[in-house]
């Protein structure tokens, strides 16, 4: 059985952040029309997501943040209805519109849904379609255009729900997941392992991270080859030792060398051999399981590629 299962929902198109925003819904459309004319659609297995629970959403999440955030869509709605702005600000880079809210559920429900069937053994792995992003979102404050943290509420789901001892996440995003840190430090049935550029947004995961994070800060303008040596030296034997049950990914593709919201210099290929790693820790320790979700990469056509490059390998295409 070697089906990988692709899950998304048409409310995360709908999420919109304003006219010029990087994290745009072009973003999904980009992958879904890469994946149809290269023929990787027809390797995978389309599900739609469910909305997650907000019982489920608290296991990441303080109960009165997910109130704020939902308490803050209904008031955008009714504003909008007596002619109002559009959108709601939460910072800067962040904003709401009416449709936020259920994209943001529906890219939580997509992980939880699609960790449900890996683990029942129904996918052998699954590539999450998503937006909002999540690896920003901490316990209680949303920014860095997330809101809710899907892998890392995945992850508790894994724990907390199906009783697995040890799952571990993997980031290589260009940006620090600071929400997921910040949600899974010292849980020591959770290894996280990622690399990102450093000095640079969110500015964090250098001071003192707890012994289950492997953090791998890199200068700007760092290349492929360099990354796969630091994971090869850093994350492999920590995940070998750790024996993860399942594996979750937020795959960020922002690293790539195209894409100017980072300074990195990954490429495709990159790409596919870090996904090849990490699926070859996953054969020998977790039964196959992954489970990824998009993160950022906002050069459409890199994006595109990129994720393309790595479907093919989880879904061995």
């Amino acid at each position: 059985m070697s089906k990988t299962g692709y899950y998304t929902h048409p409310m995360c198109m709908k999420h919109d952040m304003g006219e010029g925003h990087p994290e745009c819904p072009e973003r999904l459309s980009a992958i879904q029309d890469r994946l149809l004319i290269s023929g990787v659609d027809v390797g995978l297995t389309p599900m739609q997501a469910p909305e997650a629970p907000l019982a489920d959403i608290e296991l990441a999440h303080d109960r009165m943040y997910i109130a704020s955030l939902r308490g803050l869509s209904d008031q955008l709605i009714d504003d909008m209805a007596a002619g109002g702005p559009a959108y709601g600000h939460l910072d800067a880079d962040t904003h709401i519109n009416s449709f936020t809210w259920q994209a943001a559920l529906a890219s939580a429900g997509a992980a939880v849904a699609a960790t449900d069937a890996v683990i029942a053994g129904e996918l052998a792995n699954a590539f999450c379609a998503i937006r909002p992003p999540g690896h920003h979102a901490t316990r209680n404050k949303a920014g860095g255009f997330c809101f809710f943290n899907n892998v890392a509420i995945a992850a508790k789901y894994a724990l907390e729900r199906h009783g697995l001892q040890r799952v571990a996440v993997v980031d290589f995003d260009v940006h620090h997941g600071n929400g997921t840190e910040d949600i899974l430090s010292g849980d020591g049935r959770v290894l996280m392992v990622s690399f990102f550029q450093h000095p640079f947004y969110p500015h964090s995961g250098t001071e003192n991270p707890a012994s289950n994070m492997v953090n791998i800060p890199v200068p700007a303008y760092t290349k492929g080859m360099e990354v796969r040596e630091l994971i090869e030296m850093h994350w492999v034997p920590r995940l070998e030792a750790f024996q993860p049950e399942m594996i979750f990914i937020s795959a960020g593709f922002d690293a790539h060398r195209e894409d100017d919201m980072g300074q990195m210099g990954l490429t495709e290929q990159d790409y596919s051999w870090i996904t090849y790693r990490i699926r070859e820790i996953a054969a020998r320790h977790a039964q196959g399981r992954i489970v990824s979700c998009l993160e950022g990469g906002y050069d459409l056509s890199a994006l595109s590629r990129s994720v393309e490059a790595h479907v093919r390998v989880l879904a061995d295409i």
